[in-house]
């Protein structure tokens, strides 16, 4: 059975890591109180990035995102890259590791992107196998992530939300909802986000992801949002996640920005946003 410690992240904000802010960082990093990086990143033997790491995660814990894995493919998990991110999180002990529901992987190629799957009977069995080779060979417990979807399978025979809480009963992973994934959905697919945030699973809830989006429109003229992390949190992400919290209850809350990524002021500014969010919570 897979060991649930170390501690969980702290329901502060956080950010995602990036090099460039890494003096700043440690000048203070207030309003943070954890950091996330993508274990990808760092999946390298030694150099500066791993040493920064280690110095980072003296002072704060840390989380560890993974967007390789293809969880939801149907090819078996990458043995080598599996055997990578257990040494990765060997060495670091983060607080907390995640990833997608989602595929990026097809025979030998990999694609550089998070694809999205039907929700029929058969993804639920390969994803919770999936789930639990994950958790059984890093020994320890995973978050699983919302994705952002940009049509819907006629093939599915369950709705998302139903299908993330089948898998966390059936592996006893926690999951990692992305309110921003959760608002370019719904817009896409023309739902409401509020009645998902209603039917997701919070109690199993184990970290927030916030992100900024690019608004489009589709051949029709009908919006179309896409989850780019490029730009600040928009403000109905913002209104969405103050209806999360008043369900889940305070939660750690992530700021991703991966593209075009801004000085860190500007950073720090969308956390004490995360952190005024978190606050009338707790009032």
């Amino acid at each position: 059975m897979f060991d649930h410690s170390p501690a969980p992240l702290p329901a502060l904000p956080g950010v995602g890591y990036k090099p460039q802010h890494y003096s700043a960082i440690i000048a203070d990093a207030a309003p943070v109180g954890w950091l996330e990086i993508h274990a990808e990143n760092y999946m390298g033997d030694g150099g500066r990035p791993l040493a920064q790491l280690r110095h980072l995660s003296e002072r704060f814990p840390i989380s560890v995102h993974g967007v390789g894995l293809s969880i939801g493919g149907e090819a078996a998990l990458d043995r080598d890259h599996l055997a990578r991110l257990k040494h990765l999180l060997g060495w670091l002990s983060p607080a907390s590791f995640s990833e997608h529901l989602a595929w990026s992987t097809h025979d030998s190629a990999f694609l550089n992107d998070l694809l999205p799957l039907p929700y029929t009977r058969a993804t639920l069995d390969r994803v919770c196998a999936h789930v639990d080779q994950v958790q059984e060979t890093l020994g320890r417990r995973m978050l699983l992530e919302n994705p952002s979807s940009y049509l819907a399978f006629a093939a599915s025979e369950m709705s998302e939300t139903d299908f993330l809480r089948a898998v966390a009963a059936r592996t006893g992973c926690g999951l990692l909802l992305d309110v921003n994934n959760v608002f370019v959905s719904a817009t896409n697919l023309g739902t409401s986000p509020q009645a998902y945030i209603d039917a997701f699973a919070c109690d199993a809830v184990g970290e927030i992801h916030l992100g900024g989006h690019e608004a489009d429109a589709d051949e029709a003229g009908r919006p179309l949002l896409i989850d780019s992390h490029g730009r600040a949190v928009a403000d109905p992400v913002w209104a969405l996640l103050a209806y999360t919290l008043a369900r889940s209850g305070p939660r750690p809350v992530l700021i991703e920005w991966d593209n075009d990524v801004p000085d860190w002021p500007v950073l720090a500014a969308e956390a004490g946003r995360a952190a005024d969010a978190l606050a009338l919570v707790r009032s």
